[in-house]
């Protein structure tokens, strides 16, 4: 996926995390420059597409229902293009990214698994499913991690922030 532009189609504020009327994304954290998306400019953004799945609950494994083919951008697309602040050589190693929704909801990824394994090239952020776009109401925009065995722990609807950051050891 090309990245490029990007930065020129970010928003310059993000909403409050307890804001239920906005679609904004922010991206923050140790990146080299935070950015923030509306549902629009995401879907402005160079996109992928997910295969179709059942979500089932992670606890029971009960079908909960099946989800279309998810559309949007990819997690990785969105990092690479705010630049990861490394302040040591291979800082980058130990960065995990926590993506958080508007009730607080949170799932993390590490470095490797984005960039340096397939997980990265299905862990995006959707703005349409089934070919419909999709609305605040339906949850959007929401990220998703398309290889993962279960997707429902790393589903998260009404997605606000992508915080970036390295762990000390």
């Amino acid at each position: 996926m090309t990245t490029t532009g990007l930065a020129d189609t970010a928003a310059a504020t993000a909403a409050p995390a307890n804001d239920t009327t906005s679609s904004i994304v922010s991206l923050t954290g140790d990146v080299v420059s935070a950015q923030s998306f509306s549902l629009d400019q995401l879907r402005q953004l160079p996109s992928v597409l997910a295969q179709p799945f059942d979500l089932r609950c992670f606890t029971t494994n009960r079908f909960i229902r099946p989800v279309g083919r998810y559309r949007g951008v990819l997690l990785k697309g969105l990092i690479t293009e705010a630049g990861l602040r490394c302040e040591e050589p291979g800082d980058f190693k130990r960065m995990i990214v926590i993506a958080v929704a508007h009730d607080g909801y949170a799932v993390t990824f590490s470095w490797h698994e984005l960039f340096n394994t397939s997980i990265g090239e299905q862990a995006l952020i959707a703005h349409e499913c089934g070919g419909q776009p999709l609305a605040i109401e339906d949850g959007a925009p929401i990220l998703f991690s398309g290889a993962d065995t279960l997707p429902a722990p790393r589903h998260v609807k009404r997605l606000a922030r992508i915080i970036v950051r390295t762990v000390q050891v």
